[in-house]
């Protein structure tokens, strides 16, 4: 199917060096729907939607920001630790607004598995399903997230 000049102009704004050093699709050649596409099959068999996901990961950094970036253990299970950064960076998405470059990173203290998680990822997360390209630096996968956060 034929992209419009707004699909192309976004799969654009996802490649390394536009917005991030690196970009937002990693190794993966698929279009950034056909990702989507496939995530958002993943979270129907994991009965969790992007946004409950995304709830889960702002209620983790919000908990964080509020320790004033200090490590903080949660309900005896997870780490949380949240390092700001000099800066904002724009959704590939074209929103209005600005995200504040912060780093979260949750350590479930049971499987030992830690994560690592932008503003940005909220945002992408909830209003666009993305989770980033395959290969990705910071690709978050579905399956773990609902695995590690519920």
């Amino acid at each position: 199917m034929k992209k419009t000049p707004k699909e192309l102009k976004i799969q654009a704004r996802m490649q390394p060096g536009v917005i991030t050093y690196g970009g937002f699709l990693g190794t993966d050649k698929r279009h950034y729907l056909d990702i989507i596409a496939d995530d958002e099959k993943k979270l129907d068999t994991l009965g969790k939607s992007a946004e409950e996901i995304a709830d889960r990961l702002e209620y983790f950094q919000q908990v964080s920001f509020d320790s004033f970036q200090s490590s903080t253990v949660l309900e005896d299970k997870w780490d949380v630790e949240t390092e700001v950064v000099r800066g904002y960076i724009a959704c590939p998405f074209a929103h209005q607004g600005m995200y504040r470059k912060s780093y979260t990173t949750v350590t479930n203290l049971q499987s030992k598995k830690s994560f690592t998680f932008t503003a940005l990822h909220i945002h992408l997360i909830r209003a666009h399903h993305f989770f980033e390209g395959k290969g990705s630096h910071f690709r978050l996968e579905p399956e773990e997230l609902v695995k590690e956060l519920f």
